[in-house]
């Protein structure tokens, strides 16, 4: 008699929970912090650039990481779409990051409207974001006191994103790379013709 009870309870009842529509979670961003000096966090940037596996978006003020170029450039090599606008600064030197990732087949455009383009953010497949004070330097590294916020979350990467497209419509493009009209346009060069530096 009980099972006879127990069958009917579940015939009334399982089936109005198995038509309920799902319950929506919205999970609440990842975040990670790193602070100089005492902690390594160009290995947090490019670990997180050896995950990419789809676009690398970067804003960069100051870039003289050889381990971040050499990440960004391995990237490159994998086909990670990468694309990169730099400050004004780096548009003056014989040799810089921005001619290093051209070089390298990286379209790099020159953040020239405001007087310092002082961003320090990456987005990386369109999910996690790389941001703080810590700019991609040596200096960062060895001798400033700096922070850096790894934050997975694809809303905040939309929002980074819509910032960077807005700023490469401010930017020149550098070394004779055709600016694209968004950052989903794919790169145009394959990895092959990568000059080794």
């Amino acid at each position: 008699m009980k099972k006879i009870v127990a069958a009917i309870i579940c015939a009334l009842f399982i089936p109005q929970f198995a038509v309920a529509e799902p319950i929506r979670r919205v999970l609440p961003p990842s975040v990670s912090v790193c602070f100089t000096p005492g902690e390594d966090c160009e290995a947090e940037v490019v670990e997180a650039l050896k995950a990419a596996t789809k676009q690398v978006l970067i804003q960069a003020y100051g870039f003289t990481s050889i381990p971040i170029l050499q990440a960004v450039k391995a990237a490159a090599n994998r086909g990670v779409e990468v694309l990169v606008i730099l400050d004004k600064s780096n548009d003056r030197g014989k040799y810089s990051a921005a001619t290093y990732l051209t070089n390298n087949n990286i379209p790099v455009w020159i953040d020239t409207t405001p007087g310092i383009a002082h961003n320090k953010v990456m987005v990386i497949d369109h999910a996690r974001v790389i941001t703080g004070s810590y700019n991609f330097t040596k200096a960062a590294k060895t001798r400033n006191a700096e922070n850096l916020l790894v934050i997975f979350s694809p809303p905040v990467a939309r929002e980074f994103e819509a910032n960077w497209d807005a700023r490469l419509k401010a930017s020149k493009a550098y070394g004779g790379v055709d600016e694209p009209s968004s950052s989903s346009v794919a790169k145009s060069q394959g990895s092959d013709d990568a000059p080794s530096n």
